[in-house]
Order: structure tokens, then sequence, then C-alpha cells
């Protein structure tokens, strides 16, 4: 357990970089979805979607495309797809939703031939948590406004907390709430 923790710390101390949107995230992620559908079970998925600010026209971000990978079972991800992804060059971490404690999911990250992150596939059993990144995305695609704020605290945790990604992403939280709390009052 140790070492797993120990491993969460070193990745949280990654270097963060923000870089203007690159018109070619969205067919990374469609060949990445596609790479998916092709190696999990097809029993055991039941939705894949493009999260986070890549998933965002215009939005800065990080160079890191998310995927939310709805699952029916994460014993069987556990069993069955950790292996598979280990093969396609993933690295797996089992990790907690929020802070230390559950729920969990399955959280892989791929690099490139540099070591540098270009993909964080998410595996979750659908929530209100996974329902609110969909809705969080959305909004911020409905409304250019909200999601120049967004970029804009970005860059400030960016350059309070360049290697932190545990502090930067908490320096988001109060302000992705409210955007969600806002989209869900919007929805019909």
């Amino acid at each position: 357990m140790k070492e797993h923790r120990d491993r969460i710390a070193e990745l949280t101390r990654e270097r963060i970089d923000i870089v203007p949107y690159d018109e070619r995230w969205p067919q990374r992620y469609h060949a990445l979805e596609m790479k998916l559908l092709r190696s999990l079970p097809q029993d055991l998925v039941t939705r894949i979607a493009h999260i986070g600010s890549t998933a965002v026209p215009g939005l800065s971000a990080k160079p890191i495309i998310d995927v939310q990978v709805e699952v029916v079972s994460l014993d069987r991800v556990r069993r069955e797809v950790v292996p598979v992804m280990k093969d396609l060059g993933y690295e797996y971490i089992w990790r907690p939703t929020m802070g230390e404690h559950a729920p969990f999911y399955a959280w892989f990250i791929g690099r490139d031939a540099r070591g540098e992150r270009t993909e964080h596939v998410h595996m979750v059993q659908p929530d209100q948590a996974s329902l609110d990144r969909l809705l969080f995305r959305d909004f911020l695609r409905a409304h250019p406004e909200e999601a120049l704020r967004y970029e804009a605290l970005k860059r400030v945790l960016h350059t309070a907390h360049p290697n932190d990604r545990a502090a930067y992403t908490i320096g988001k939280t109060d302000f992705i709430a409210s955007i969600v709390a806002q989209a869900k009052t919007e929805r019909p």
C-alpha cells in the first residue's frame, strides 16, 4: 500500500503544462476511443466519452486526452482489463475518486516516447460524479464565456502550482462545482 501511495504522490508532482487548444485533440480522442472499443470486452463498457478541457473546443488545456469509460463492473476491470491495458502500454493506478476515500476507480495513464502524459483513461461505474463530468463539459461547450473564465483560473493555478497537480486540481474544485450546479438548473 505504501508503494501505491508513493506512486500517486510522484504522479502529483509531475510538471503541469497548459497549451493552446489543438485542433487535433478530437481526432486523438476518436483514435483512442476506437482502440478502446477494439480492446475492451464489449459487454463491459456502457459508454465512452471525451471529458476534460481537451473536449471543449477553443479551451487551453494540459495536452492530455481524458476519457471516461463507464463500465458495469470495476471488479471485471481489475481482473480482465488491467492486463490488456498494461499490454497496450498504460500504467494502472487504483485510486480514490476524491481524497483518500471511496469510491475508487481504475485510472490508466498513457505516455509518449519522451515519457510525457498523453492520455488518461478513467474507468468508472456510472454515478452522479460521472454524469457531472459530462454536464461540466457540455456546459463549457455551450457557454464560451465560462470556458474563458475556467481557462483564466487554470492559468493562475498553473503559475502558482506548476509541479503540484493536487493543489492545481483542488484550486479548480469550487469553480467546477458552481458550473455543475448551474448546469443542473439549466437542464430541461
